[in-house]
């Protein structure tokens, strides 16, 4: 690991977590990250070393250019400090690639930094593709494999069993190290999952929002998901077949129970719609 900068006075710090990969389907994940970075004025405060994880013509270094001189980017996972965040807590964002070999060593380093620095909770993001359709709110599931943790955010353990990526070796080697932990899945389209989806991330990015109990700025992402919703409105129109398949996904969806239907989950939403209101309202806010 190298270290950029001083984090041995962080507060109760939590770490949240995405991987560009198998893991982050739509782009779902690490978007997220990317938007919590923006809004929460995040600096980079330390970095995996590279060489020993990654396979460079995969994914390839990049030769960038500043104040006129010329210097190479190298793939890897970086690690920000959130500067400005709602919590009463530090925030960690780890904005990473999934390694290409060495997955043991990689998740040993991640934790023991995490360890150092004080974390006492992980969450781990991710983005998967999914029999789901575009027009109806994105199926959103939390987990965790702590007892302690199912308990205080009333999550269930996952189920699944398969091929997995870095998230679920994270997630094994912190419930190891017994480093509270919970998961947060975003379900993408599978027919719209080759672009970007900010309605995924923006679902991801409210699951936050409910766990965490704050309110985190949107920017532009509401604008965006209506603009992606549209944009696959369009494609579905062009292609009958398409536009069947959606019609029958949105039929099993709406006759299925949906968390989002229930009455808890709208008095969240009406909860959160008041402090957002709230924030809106104070002095200097536009």
């Amino acid at each position: 690991m190298i270290e950029l900068d001083d984090v041995t006075e962080l507060h109760d710090p939590i770490m949240v977590a995405a991987f560009e990969g198998w893991n982050d389907a739509g782009e779902t994940a690490t978007s997220v990250i990317e938007h919590l970075a923006d809004v929460w004025d995040a600096t980079p405060v330390a970095a995996i070393d590279p060489e020993n994880y990654y396979d460079f013509q995969v994914n390839r270094p990049r030769s960038v250019t500043e104040s006129g001189r010329r210097r190479i980017e190298w793939p890897t996972t970086r690690i920000l400090r959130a500067g400005s965040t709602p919590l009463d807590r530090d925030v960690l964002l780890v904005q990473g690639i999934e390694p290409s070999t060495r997955w043991r060593s990689f998740t040993t380093e991640l934790l023991d930094f995490a360890t150092a620095s004080g974390v006492t909770m992980l969450v781990t993001l991710g983005g998967l593709l999914a029999d789901v359709p575009h027009t109806r709110p994105i199926p959103v599931t939390a987990t965790s494999d702590d007892p302690d943790v199912r308990d205080r955010f009333d999550l269930d353990s996952s189920t699944y069993e398969g091929p997995t990526g870095i998230i679920g070796v994270i997630a094994e080697a912190a419930a190891q190290a017994e480093l509270p932990s919970l998961s947060c899945w975003a379900a993408v389209p599978h027919y719209a999952g080759s672009v970007p989806s900010p309605k995924a991330t923006l679902g991801l990015v409210s699951k936050l929002e409910d766990l965490l109990d704050i309110v985190i700025p949107h920017g532009d992402l509401d604008e965006q998901s209506r603009a992606w919703e549209h944009g696959v409105d369009e494609l579905a129109e062009s292609d009958e077949e398409v536009a069947e398949y959606v019609h029958s996904l949105e039929e099993a969806q709406d006759t299925a129970e949906l968390p989002e239907a229930t009455g808890d989950a709208i008095a969240k939403e009406f909860e959160r719609y008041l402090r957002r209101r709230g924030e809106d309202d104070q002095p200097g806010r536009q």
